[in-house]
């Protein structure tokens, strides 16, 4: 007996079924923002392109931030201080004659990993408040060391010659370019804490989060695994300093402060935990609120603290929380039938209704066969007459959960 052939799906579908809801909303944000460059040039000059460049390095420290808050369950309060040595690295690279990427780059994430490793090696023995004081205490004391640097500014801070050079040229210098230079190194620290998070390493990370006690009895050493973690972090930061130290074109000892780590912690919690587009997200909206908010008034932390704290409590998973809840509120009935065409679903009622009557109809004729045909060709008009009125108002219910239907197709 042959065998009927298998329907073979299309690429696009296999494409759309491949792709998580994260990986869908972290693609629509990256869509939206490779096109802000044309919306800024046509609506408000270059403020928009320099608002969506700082937007993106703060979601890749945001990003690191949540390779340890939501895969390690390690709240480091001093995580700022990776990106002000990275971008400190790189300006001190710079004044010396080293200005080229390939330099300064390397130099960023090197000087920041070294850090990771440094005050990691004690940080990660701990766990709960006490590791938050000691990232604190280790974050402070980068920032005093950074304002003791005399011969680079000390408290005033360091400017820089120019942006990295690449190639020997100052190709950087133009903001489409620096632009898409931030949101190609976004796009592949995404990709690249999504693959850690998703393999052996990740999984290990998350079952030391949920019981390490348990995890230590099986085999798995929870210092390695979070010292590395911490130390994956602490670069991934140190690339958003070098990234921020060429976007200003200068490096402040108060990149390094606690107040900028409780901002990160902010960005992260604000967006949700436990997903990787919610940290973009919760940077995108703290910047888009924190400029919004400064243009009202002076004293714009003031209505920003309340916002915050009430987003936390009440928005439970911040933004990521928030979509979550509604994808996952419970449909209306009508919704659920109307995943299928109207017409399809007109034609099942119609022929339901009709079934329907049918029985009616016989009973009719059962009760009534005594009667005349007169009788009974009444009976049955009033039926079809009851059915039509019945089937008429089912067809607008049905076009709106259609459309109700596609929305939520679309969001899942």
């Amino acid at each position: 007996m042959a065998k009927a052939p298998r329907a073979i799906p299309d690429a696009p579908a296999r494409a759309n079924r491949a792709l998580s809801f994260d990986q869908r909303m972290a693609t629509a944000l990256f869509a939206l923002l490779a096109v802000l460059p044309a919306a800024s040039h046509a609506a408000a000059g270059g403020y928009l392109l320099l608002l969506g460049e700082r937007a993106m390095i703060f979601a890749i420290a945001a990003l690191s931030l949540e390779l340890l808050i939501g895969a390690g369950g390690l709240v480091s309060f001093g995580h700022a201080a990776f990106v002000g040595v990275g971008a400190y690295a790189a300006g001190i690279a710079a004044s010396h004659g080293h200005g080229d990427v390939m330099t300064a780059l390397p130099a960023a994430l090197a000087a920041s990993a070294l850090l990771a490793l440094a005050t990691g090696a004690i940080a990660v023995r701990t766990q709960g408040v006490y590791f938050i004081m000691i990232t604190l205490a280790f974050g402070q004391m980068a920032y005093f060391i950074a304002t003791s640097l005399a011969p680079y500014g000390g408290d005033d801070g360091l400017s820089w010659p120019t942006r990295s050079l690449v190639l020997g040229t100052r190709i950087l210098k133009n903001e489409t370019v620096f632009f898409y230079l931030c949101l190609a190194l976004l796009i592949a620290s995404y990709l690249g804490i999504s693959r850690l998070v998703a393999s052996r390493f990740g999984r290990v990370l998350r079952g030391l989060m949920d019981n390490a006690t348990r995890m230590e009895a099986i085999g798995f050493a929870p210092y390695r695994y979070r010292l590395t973690a911490y130390v994956i972090a602490g670069a991934i930061g140190g690339l958003a300093g070098f990234l921020l130290g060429n976007q200003a074109e200068f490096v402040s000892p108060a990149y390094m402060h606690w107040q900028r780590s409780g901002e990160l912690i902010m960005m992260v919690l604000l967006g949700g935990t436990g997903t990787r587009y919610g940290p973009m997200f919760g940077a995108l909206a703290f910047l888009v609120l924190e400029e919004t908010l400064s243009r009202v008034t002076v004293n714009w932390k003031i209505m920003l603290g309340p916002l915050l704290v009430a987003t936390v409590l009440y928005a439970k998973g911040g933004i990521a929380g928030a979509i979550d809840a509604w994808r996952q509120r419970p449909q209306p009935p009508v919704a659920a039938v109307a995943r299928r065409r109207p017409t399809r679903v007109l034609a099942a009622a119609g022929r339901g209704l009709l079934a329907s009557a049918g029985r009616l109809a016989g009973r009719w004729r059962s009760r009534f066969r005594f009667a005349g045909p007169r009788t009974v060709a009444a009976a049955w008009g009033a039926v079809k007459i009851a059915c039509g009125c019945r089937l008429a108002r089912l067809a607008p219910l049905a076009g709106r959960g259609t459309r109700i239907a596609g929305a939520r197709r679309w969001w899942r």
